[in-house]
């Protein structure tokens, strides 16, 4: 299988919700895990992608752009163990957050300079409106923000996915010309 092929992982926050009410909160452990495991392994192969088509181009003759600054990865195993402490949980959501729309930005930005089609359309992410909800809600809102998150990195994934298939398309029939 293609390597920008594979399917990202989806993640059920409904299931692991109601899994973590059961397990007096034990279930949010692996939910965090493979959730930080899958942010990870999508921007992986987001940078295998950006340098396929920097490859692609410059076979076309055309001046290729600049593969952007990979996101940093996080270390799962260590996030999710910390969310024993409560605390780390609020900064997780934060920093999820912002990496998705730091990385949304980077892929608009690359793929406009590649190809003259707008193909990626970045998602928004109120974070100060979900900030706002928790301190509201004295960290109740947490479960809110990370429904909204686990849903906006899901959609990220599907629409990702589409792209995926466009691009490879696009540069399978450039080829075959």
């Amino acid at each position: 299988m293609h390597p920008i092929l594979e399917k990202d992982r989806r993640i059920w926050f409904s299931m692991w919700f109601l899994s973590a009410i059961a397990t007096f909160g034990l279930a949010f452990l692996p939910m965090f895990y493979y959730f930080i495991e899958s942010r990870n392994r999508h921007f992986r192969r987001e940078h295998i992608l950006e340098e396929q088509i920097v490859a692609y181009l410059r076979r076309q003759g055309k001046e290729a752009p600049a593969i952007s600054e990979s996101c940093t990865e996080r270390n799962a195993k260590a996030w999710a163990a910390s969310i024993i402490l409560i605390i780390p949980v609020f900064v997780i959501t934060y920093v999820l957050s912002k990496d998705l729309i730091r990385h949304e930005a980077q892929q608009d930005a690359f793929l406009a300079s590649a190809f003259t089609v707008r193909m990626f359309m970045p998602q928004t992410i109120p974070i100060r409106k979900y900030a706002l909800i928790t301190i509201i809600t004295l960290g109740i809102g947490i479960v809110y923000w990370l429904y909204k998150i686990v849903n906006i990195y899901n959609a990220h994934f599907k629409a990702h996915r589409e792209l995926e298939k466009e691009i490879l398309k696009l540069m399978e029939e450039k080829t075959a010309e």
